[in-house]
């Protein structure tokens, strides 16, 4: 049986110095002529300060195999060359999923808090990120960004509100901003999501890949139904097995000074929110309580995390898997992960967790573990065995319900799950054939 493997995302960040009169209003365009309140910076009256351009760079379903420097068939030289010049973080996760990721990125906070524990958004659900608390994007701009967006949005769409160039971006898909304030550009690609296309010439360069979906992921296109590759790591894309949730991710730039330099501390995609903001001189006044942490020190100097706590995610709308482990504490037949410190927790039913080779490379594979159909917990050390292999639940029972306490904590914090029926008003044919907002 052939197996599916998708993977996670690749981020890359550029930071350039710039100077310029930083102004309170940003100029006000996008692509709808909408106009935006006015920009109110409280946390930099110093205009002659100088701020970076971020520009935040986001590739759908890319692979931990799938980038040169770290071994892979597939040469990528830019992006090389890039993070050999900035910080490599070789300790950085994301989420299993496209939109769970996306929301925690532009909201700084955990499923659990916003409600989208589950899945993705679908383009027929009337879904989106709770416009309850500023994104990011909104956080910038009041900061005196002119804030940009190109590339996949993912956070609902159904009402014009929760539309990017109504949750903090000036423009959506690119129009023309004012040099006299600093630039935040989120470029959030498609690719290498499906689907798999390539223009001829590229894929020629890769002849010795006889896998012909890896021949066109190599330069472009989806890294679903395996064209992609995520080893040495277990599992991939909607797992919650480290091919999942460990990310590709480098800072690259002017303003980076630890150039040339490994990081190996703990990171989280929420964890941009407030590094964002503080770098931009911002203020996080009026949001939520967040899960991320400003972890610039660690990226610049570094110094050691902020985070020692990650909560991957908890799902209770997945099917439960096996019988509770404990009547006391968290249910293990609930489909969760967390880490702390060292130690990776799993419970429930965490998805295929292979170990998949590159197509066409012939390397002794361990197999799956045999273990019983009904198990739902696994225990890693996952600095000493990144790979997932030994599992350590029953050898360390304390470690296991020290962090399954981690987990009822956490539960008891989560709001309602978000996931409505899908609406069939949302029909494209309803709407002159494109998708947009129907309610």
């Amino acid at each position: 049986m052939m197996m599916k493997m998708w993977l996670p995302l690749l981020f890359a960040m550029w930071l350039s110095a710039v100077s310029g009169n930083i102004n309170n209003s940003a100029s006000m365009n996008n692509n709808n002529n909408n106009s935006n309140s006015k920009n109110n910076n409280n946390n930099n009256n110093n205009s002659n300060q100088k701020r970076p351009n971020i520009i935040f760079v986001f590739a759908d379903d890319y692979g931990f195999n799938d980038i040169g420097y770290h071994g892979s068939q597939i040469s990528t030289p830019t992006l090389d060359k890039l993070a050999s010049d900035g910080v490599k973080l070789e300790n950085y996760y994301v989420q299993p999923l496209c939109s769970p990721t996306r929301s925690q990125l532009m909201s700084g906070r955990y499923q659990i808090h916003t409600g989208l524990q589950h899945r993705i958004f679908r383009s027929e659900q009337p879904n989106g990120l709770p416009l309850d608390s500023p994104t990011m994007a909104d956080k910038m701009k009041e900061a005196g960004y002119a804030t940009h967006m190109v590339g996949k949005w993912h956070l609902g769409f159904y009402k014009d509100e929760y539309l990017p160039w109504n949750r903090g971006f000036d423009s959506y898909f690119g129009k023309g901003t004012s040099l006299e304030n600093p630039l935040f550009l989120y470029l959030a690609y498609q690719s290498v999501h499906e689907p798999l296309q390539v223009p001829e010439e590229y894929e020629r360069q890769y002849t010795h890949i006889q896998d012909s979906k890896r021949r066109s992921y190599a330069d472009n296109g989806g890294a679903r139904r395996g064209g992609a590759n995520n080893f040495p790591l277990r599992g991939g894309k909607s797992t919650l097995w480290e091919g999942g949730i460990h990310g590709v991710a480098f800072v690259t730039g002017g303003r980076v000074p630890a150039k040339g330099t490994v990081n190996r501390e703990l990171i989280h995609v929420t964890d941009w929110f407030p590094t964002l903001v503080g770098l931009a001189q911002g203020s996080l006044n009026g949001t939520k309580p967040l899960d991320g942490v400003d972890q610039w020190d660690t990226i610049s100097n570094g110094t050691p995390s902020k985070r020692t706590v990650l909560l991957h995610n908890i799902d209770p709308m997945s099917s439960n898997h096996g019988v509770p482990l404990y009547n006391d504490t968290f249910d293990t037949s609930v489909r969760a992960a967390i880490r702390v410190g060292h130690m990776k927790l799993i419970t429930g039913a965490p998805g295929n967790g292979s170990w998949v080779p590159p197509p066409g490379q012939t390397q002794a594979v361990p197999s799956e573990p045999n273990t019983s159909p009904d198990k739902n917990v696994w225990l890693f050390n996952i600095t000493a065995d990144p790979t997932e292999h030994h599992d350590l639940s029953d050898q360390m029972p304390g470690t296991v319900r020290t962090l399954l306490g981690y987990l009822q904590r956490f539960d008891q914090t989560a709001v309602p799950i978000l996931f409505p029926a899908l609406d069939k008003n949302s029909n494209p044919a309803l709407h002159g054939g494109v998708w947009g907002p129907w309610q």
